[in-house]
């Protein structure tokens, strides 16, 4: 491996598998978490190999999995300098982005009356809902009543999202994504601005047979600053999104942006482009970790979804190319048997790995997940943007 030689960079973020408290978890509520530690512990059986293989288990402790005797990765701890702990914060700081004031939450009160009703104005849709729950929990309570009516659900969560539910059949897609993209410029205001709107689309004419679907569109907030993405860019090289990237940077710095219908799926176009020709990154997210299994606080649900990964990961193994670059990451926690259904302050794994290093093994842990897109723009040989913050591991891998 030489700085300058590698045409291509896989980064996969495996959404939420913290890998223990942060060391200022405390100031979170969130002392005692450990996603993936949690998750081995719950369950009887626990099978990984490929990420056994590359050092999951030098990195954490797991009861099921022993430590490989010749780890193929280099493995290191991550922690965030940001201030939260949500999904667009991780990605931003993996590229280089500091927040320094997290975004806002309506957790605890929902959305104020006055913003309310503005969105019923705009939409001519009224409101129902309108306070924190959980996406399957809400569609139980009130999408007889969407149906019957043609009301709108609102809710939000722990994190910073305005989310909309809306009936594929009777209140229509596209309607859905026009009274989303009505409440992103509404809550671009100061005193509103929430991370992400989402769509959530879902099927179904009464309760019990509820379902979202893989419809779901996010409308973010666009970075404040420029990141690596950008650099990337605009020194002609690819980068690709696969799942949620693209909406997580509001399209910023993207050349090619692919939608997944599961992590499961993710990881199929993931190896599906290692068989392309493209010279750049292919940024990848895998959502259901977080959404279907650490806010449902069901760890044995996300040991399986890690087994499913991790058979796909071997798929993968068996197709990059010699000079390829493979980075797993994890963008925060979402411990499956904390209390709440919030995401969790951890610190996430690291694992780099490709045939062209010569060694492996444990890493120093970093003072920031922009070690991520550092060490990128230096494989690269690109500049890191003005303002950013992180420090490339390269040197390290050589």
């Amino acid at each position: 491996m030489e700085k300058g030689k590698n045409r291509r960079v896989f980064v996969i973020v495996i959404d939420s598998l913290g890998v223990g408290a942060a060391a200022d978890a405390a100031e979170y509520g969130d002392e005692g978490s450990d996603t993936l530690g949690h998750i081995s512990q719950s369950v009887d059986t626990f099978r990984i190999p490929n990420l056994q293989k590359l050092g999951m288990a030098n990195l954490h402790s797991l009861k099921q999995v022993e430590p490989a005797e010749h780890p193929l990765a280099y493995y290191t701890r991550m922690n965030e300098r940001s201030r939260g702990k949500d999904t667009m914060t991780g990605h931003w700081e993996f590229m280089g982005l500091k927040t320094e004031k997290p975004f806002i939450t309506f957790t605890e009160t929902g959305f104020p009356p006055e913003l309310i009703a503005k969105l019923e104005q705009r939409t001519g849709h009224k409101v129902i809902g309108n306070k924190s729950a959980s996406g399957t929990a809400i569609l139980d309570e009130l999408a007889e009543e969407e149906i019957a009516t043609g009301h709108m659900i609102v809710y939000t969560s722990a994190d910073s999202v305005l989310q909309i539910c809306g009936n594929e059949e009777t209140f229509g897609l596209e309607e859905l994504y026009r009274c989303c993209e009505i409440a992103r410029e509404l809550t671009m205001e100061d005193q509103w601005k929430v991370g992400r709107v989402i769509a959530r689309p879902y099927v179904g004419m009464k309760k019990g047979e509820f379902k979202r679907t893989s419809n779901r569109h996010d409308y973010a907030v666009p970075p404040f600053g420029r990141t690596v993405l950008d650099v990337l860019k605009d020194q002609g090289l690819d980068v690709i999104s696969v799942g949620k990237i693209n909406d997580i940077f509001a399209g910023c710095g993207i050349t090619r942006a692919l939608h997944s219908n599961s992590s499961v799926h993710g990881m199929e176009q993931t190896t599906e482009l290692a068989g392309e020709d493209f010279h750049g990154l292919c940024f990848v997210n895998l959502v259901d970790f977080d959404a279907l299994w650490g806010h449902r606080r069901d760890p044995v649900g996300y040991a399986r979804e890690l087994e499913r990964f991790d058979e796909k990961l071997g798929e993968l193994l068996g197709v990059l190319r010699e000079d390829d670059v493979l980075m797993i990451t994890a963008d925060h926690g979402n411990d499956p048997v904390f209390k709440g259904s919030d995401h969790t302050r951890e610190q996430v794994p690291l694992l780099i790995y490709s045939r062209s290093l010569k060694g492996s093994g444990p890493l120093p842990e970093t003072d920031s997940f922009a070690a991520v897109g550092a060490t990128i723009a230096d494989i690269f040989d690109v500049d890191m943007p003005e303002g950013t913050i992180g420090t490339s591991l390269l040197k390290q891998l050589l």
